[in-house]
């Protein structure tokens, strides 16, 4: 993966040259990649998922891509919901999260590939996006819990998978059930890594595996993380 770094204006954007490019038959550099109204008027919106950020699943040609504007969540929120503090474009939460990202992914961990982090500056605030490859056929373990349809064998594979970027020292700071994705082959993928960081072995893990629970409750599903926890014990259950 070669990461790549371009200007336009306001708009910085690191992006993976294998993805993008000023190639014809390729989607086109520019800030059009994260405007969603650009890529309504193309009509390659071809669906949408749910949580705050209100991603949008996107054509791209071979594959789908998922587009993901940052969002504030809590009392800020009220009075600014897309805008955060800027302290150097390096420190932004899109291309501190693409790089992560292609750190994972080059490692060989179950992340979607990142393709491009977009950064619009305005003066001492900015706005951003991040959009990655969508995993064909992949469903949150969130909804396989409420249809009932998460057997042992995948919650123990869950486990063995959270397990797996522990061990790569990843501190998930939000690891709940629909941040943990099951495709077709029931292969554990994990996502949004937004505020994550690597981290040398601590007391995180139990607060990760902590907060999966509380999550797990949420679905009414809080006995599942008995597989889980067995499975995480057990690494190679994945």
């Amino acid at each position: 993966m070669h990461l790549a770094t371009c200007r336009t204006g306001k708009v910085y954007i690191l992006y993976d040259a294998d993805s993008v490019c000023d190639a014809k038959l390729a989607p086109q550099i520019g800030p059009q990649l994260f405007d969603s109204a650009h890529w309504s008027r193309e009509g390659r919106v071809v669906g949408e998922a749910p949580g705050r950020g209100s991603s949008l699943f996107l054509d791209a040609g071979p594959e789908e891509w998922v587009l993901r504007p940052y969002r504030r969540g809590g009392l800020v929120a009220k009075w600014n919901e897309t805008r955060y503090p800027w302290t150097g474009l390096e420190r932004t939460r899109a291309f501190r999260e693409l790089r992560l990202t292609a750190n994972l992914y080059e490692r060989g961990l179950p992340v979607p590939r990142p393709v491009a982090a977009g950064v619009t500056r305005f003066g001492l605030t900015y706005g951003a996006a991040l959009i990655t490859a969508r995993i064909p056929g992949a469903r949150s373990l969130a909804d396989r819990l409420l249809e009932h349809a998460a057997t042992g064998t995948l919650l123990k594979r869950v486990g063995a998978t959270v397990a797996r970027f522990h061990a790569a020292g990843l501190d998930h700071v939000d690891l709940n059930a629909r941040n943990l994705l099951v495709d077709a082959r029931d292969k554990v993928w994990l996502i949004d890594l937004d505020r994550c960081r690597l981290r040398e072995p601590g007391s995180w893990q139990a607060t990760n595996l902590d907060r999966l629970q509380r999550s797990l409750v949420k679905f009414h599903s809080a006995a599942a993380m008995t597989a889980i926890r067995r499975g995480y014990a057990s690494p190679g259950a994945n």
